[in-house]
């Protein structure tokens, strides 16, 4: 699981950097950086159903990141960000 979400992030990273800069802005929220900070947080919870529901939006927000959609991608960023708060 780790392994494929480390591969995402690779594509992610990969794809942001090609994705227009006028969409980068509009996505501030929506970074390889805040991806990335929020896996690391993800990987540092306990097993669970949080950990589990953090990394599906993590999951969702790098599909909306690839496909474009910022928007989107910020949404299921913030609330994969929330989960790991989560007690």
């Amino acid at each position: 699981m780790i392994k494929k979400l480390l591969g995402a992030t690779a594509v992610v990273a990969i794809a942001y950097s090609v994705v227009p800069a006028d969409a980068a802005k509009m996505g501030a929220g929506c970074s390889g950086a805040n991806l990335a900070k929020t896996e690391t947080a993800i990987e540092n919870m306990a097993d669970g159903d949080g950990k589990l529901a953090a990394q599906k939006e993590l999951s969702a927000a790098q599909d909306a990141m690839l496909g474009g959609k910022m928007g989107v991608c910020g949404a299921h960023l913030s609330k994969a960000m929330h989960a790991t708060m989560a007690k």
